[in-house]
This record gives structure tokens, C-alpha cells and sequence, in this order.
């Protein structure tokens, strides 16, 4: 009789890079289509709405990745911090400490006897304990508080990549063209980006897709509307 080993697999994304990637190519596609057709709405020539478009994603790339790596640090020093609340608090009362973790698992609706062993198995090991008492309590894991570097890295790179999708044919070409050819990869950068996310999420690809071109279209309607107003 054989038997069958299963084994979930999970997508390691605890540490915010998904996020911080997802946000900066969206991000960065939406906000440098936008600037440049905004700019071209306003018809200032083709190096205006080159230089825009450059200074977009620069300055777009490195303000993503400073307020991630802010946010996300501060985010890591409060979790740290609570984390390391509850590590005195197992070191100077353990039997109270035994005795909450016993009580939340009979309002977990585990038999107190068992209660009563499980939790003085787990305060024999102090790091067991702490990450038991943390994910119980706070609702967090201690391993995985997310890495500030990573997060920022990722949201510089993918806020440039998303920016430079609308950029590219103001930098290689000048046939006049440019602001179709502009529209064009914006939106097919929009359906993949989309697409990308109702994958990741198992939430509907087509659906994904038609909802990222439809928040780049309007706001690269808008901001363009807004170019020819000012530009007349």
C-alpha cells in the first residue's frame, strides 16, 4: 500500500517585494504616461516632452524607493519593537506568560488539559515561545518582518521599467508619431501589468488587465486634457 506525500507550495512574499514591485510598475507606468501626455497635450516640441518624461522617471524611481524604504522601516522598528515587549515579558513572568498562551488556546477551543501541556511544552523553548506568543497575540511572525532594502530596490526597478515603456519612442524616435505610438505601449504595458496581478492573485487575468488599462487610460486622459487647456 503506497502511500502519498503531499506538499503545499507557497509563493515567499512576506517580505514586501511583491507588493513594492506590483505598486512601482503601475505606479510608474500611470504616473509617466500621464506626465507625458500631459505635456505633449500642450504641444511644446519633442524635447520638452522628452526631458519631462526622463525627469519622471528618475525623480519617480527615487521618490518610490525612499518613501518604501521609510515606510517599510518604520513599519519593521514598530513590529521589532512589540516583538521585543513580548520577549521581557516571557523572561521576567514566564507562569503568567504560560498561563495567557494557555487560556487563548482554550478560547481557541482546545480541551485545558491539553491546553495545560501544550503551552508548558512550548515555554520550554524560548524562541518557540516567542513566536507562538507573537503570532497569537500580534498576529505576526518574528522571521518574517519584511525587509526595508528589498522593498525599496524592488519599487526602484519596477517604477522604472513602468516609466520607461511610455518614454521610449520620445527617445528613439521623432517621426511625429510619438504620442500614438506612446498611447499604444502604455495601454499594452497596462493589460500586461494587469494581467500579471490577476495571475499572481488567481483573481481573473482579463478582468486584472481591463481594469489597469482603464485607470491608465483616464488618467492619461485627464492629464492630457489638462496640456491642451494650458498649451491654448
Amino acid at each position: 500500500m503506497s502511500s502519498v506525500v503531499h506538499a503545499e507550495e507557497h509563493r515567499q512574499i512576506e517580505s514586501g517585494w511583491f507588493r513594492a514591485a506590483i505598486f512601482g510598475v503601475s505606479d510608474g507606468l500611470v504616473t509617466n504616461v500621464s506626465l507625458i501626455l500631459g505635456f505633449a497635450g500642450a504641444n511644446p516640441g519633442h524635447g520638452v516632452v522628452r526631458l519631462a518624461g526622463l525627469a519622471g522617471l528618475v525623480a519617480g524611481s527615487f521618490s518610490m524607493a525612499s518613501g518604501e524604504y521609510v515606510s517599510m522601516r518604520a513599519h519593521k522598528e514598530m513590529l521589532e519593537y512589540e516583538i521585543d515587549v513580548e520577549r521581557r515579558s516571557l523572561a521576567q513572568h514566564p507562569q503568567a506568560e504560560q498561563k495567557e498562551l494557555r487560556d487563548l488556546f482554550v478560547s481557541q477551543g482546545i480541551e485545558p488539559e491539553l491546553a495545560d501541556r501544550l503551552s508548558t511544552d512550548l515555554m520550554s523553548d524560548p524562541e518557540l515561545a516567542l513566536r507562538t506568543h507573537a503570532r497569537e497575540e500580534l498576529g505576526i511572525d518574528p522571521s518574517a518582518t519584511g525587509s526595508p532594502w528589498s522593498a525599496a530596490f524592488s519599487s526602484l526597478i519596477a517604477f522604472s521599467l513602468g516609466a520607461l515603456v511610455p518614454l521610449l519612442p520620445w527617445l528613439f524616435t521623432s517621426r511625429g508619431n510619438e504620442l500614438v505610438v506612446s498611447c499604444v505601449l502604455a495601454g499594452v504595458g497596462a493589460a500586461v501589468v494587469g494581467g500579471a496581478i490577476g495571475w499572481m492573485t488567481r483573481n481573473g487575468i482579463a478582468r486584472w488587465a481591463m481594469r489597469q488599462v482603464a485607470i491608465a487610460a483616464l488618467a492619461a486622459a485627464v492629464t492630457y486634457g489638462i496640456g491642451r487647456l494650458v498649451g491654448h
